[in-house]
């Protein structure tokens, strides 16, 4: 299979290209290297596939020296000139949708960055998708749809017509828009809505890694709401397992004809914040200091799946528990500050 991975050097995109590579499928791997948190993690991700880094700047394709069917280039997805360029020399069969611009806090602050990348961009990615007769698009979408809903766990069927940040009415709209284009064009898309991912190689923004770091340096972790907030923690490789059996299953054609269909990935087991901050002091070794802050705008008390509809079309549930998937997170970060060091330039 010949599969182009948007994002391909974020936090999910760089584990789904290596799983994609280890299966003997091609890749393409596009990301706009943005400094949203660090590049240089990003940078680090591409290593491990075997990227020259001093090569990338020039935009053109480069190949990994370590999977000879990989390929990555520098690009964003909203440059229209050169995006339909990578559809036409790749000749896709599937195409999975990563790249984002992440972050509900900072949708408060840079709401420009977020049209720019998960409205116009992913709008260019359909459009591509369009002339270039695709298979079937992938995309992610987020839990943070359901917004300011209190009846949990989340399902597909609750209501989605009131987020509380911009980044959860980019995700909605692009269901949407993925939605029509399926009904306009005959496009296959599925969404999937992820659950708070964490665990190796994860974003520098989220609250594992910044814990992490903060904890095993002696410095005092923000923890928001006193820590009273849930969470339903999904484990990478559980979102990669997900992620590889959609790739195999179109959706269903609808009563309208439409081929779209929107799912749930999550543990299903939501963990109160506090709670998961104790289990990552146990596996570092270290106590941590907490400054206690109000709870954020634009932040959500719960997130909670219900993933009965994915377990049922596709036959597997997230199985990692966050005991088990904090140990591994941790043993990861340790290994990975034995190489950097927590005052590294890889971190800022």
């Amino acid at each position: 299979m010949n599969v182009l991975v948007t994002g391909a050097a974020g936090f999910i995109g760089f584990h789904l290209a290596r799983r994609l590579l280890e299966a003997g499928h091609t890749v393409t791997g596009i990301d706009n290297l943005n400094s949203y948190y660090t590049v240089n993690l990003k940078n680090a991700r591409l290593s491990e596939l075997g990227i020259d880094i001093s090569k990338i700047d020039g935009g053109q394709p480069v190949k990994s020296a370590v999977y000879q069917q990989f390929e990555f280039i520098k690009l964003n997805i909203e440059d229209r000139e050169r995006l339909p360029q990578v559809f036409e020399r790749g000749r896709f069969d599937v195409v999975v949708n990563l790249a984002a611009q992440a972050g509900m806090r900072f949708s408060i602050n840079e709401p420009f960055s977020f049209i720019d990348s998960n409205i116009v961009g992913f709008t260019n990615v359909l459009e591509c998708c369009r002339h270039s007769q695709i298979k079937h698009l992938i995309y992610a979408s987020s839990s943070s749809v359901y917004g300011s809903n209190t009846k949990v766990p989340f399902a597909e069927t609750d209501r989605t017509d009131n987020p509380v940040n911009l980044y959860a009415a980019t995700k909605r709209a692009n269901e949407l828009m993925a939605s029509c284009y399926s009904s306009l064009y005959g496009i296959p898309a599925t969404g999937l809505r992820f659950f708070t991912v964490y665990g190796p190689w994860g974003r520098a923004d989220m609250a594992p890694m910044l814990f992490a770091r903060a904890i095993s340096s002696g410095e005092p972790i923000r923890v928001f709401n006193g820590g009273d907030l849930l969470r339903d923690f999904t484990y990478i490789d559980d979102i990669i397992d997900s992620l590889m059996l959609v790739l195999t299953k179109l959706p269903e054609s609808q009563a309208d004809g439409r081929r779209h269909k929107v799912y749930n990935v999550g543990c299903s087991s939501p963990v109160r914040l506090s709670d998961f901050i104790a289990l990552l002091e146990d596996a570092l070794g270290y106590k941590a200091e907490k400054q206690m802050l109000p709870m954020q705008p634009g932040d959500l008390y719960q997130t909670f799946a219900d993933s009965s509809a994915f377990e049922r079309d596709f036959g597997f549930r997230p199985k990692t528990s966050v005991a088990e998937g904090v140990k591994r997170f941790a043993e990861w970060f340790k290994w990975y500050n034995s190489q950097t060091g927590l005052t590294s330039e890889l971190w800022h």
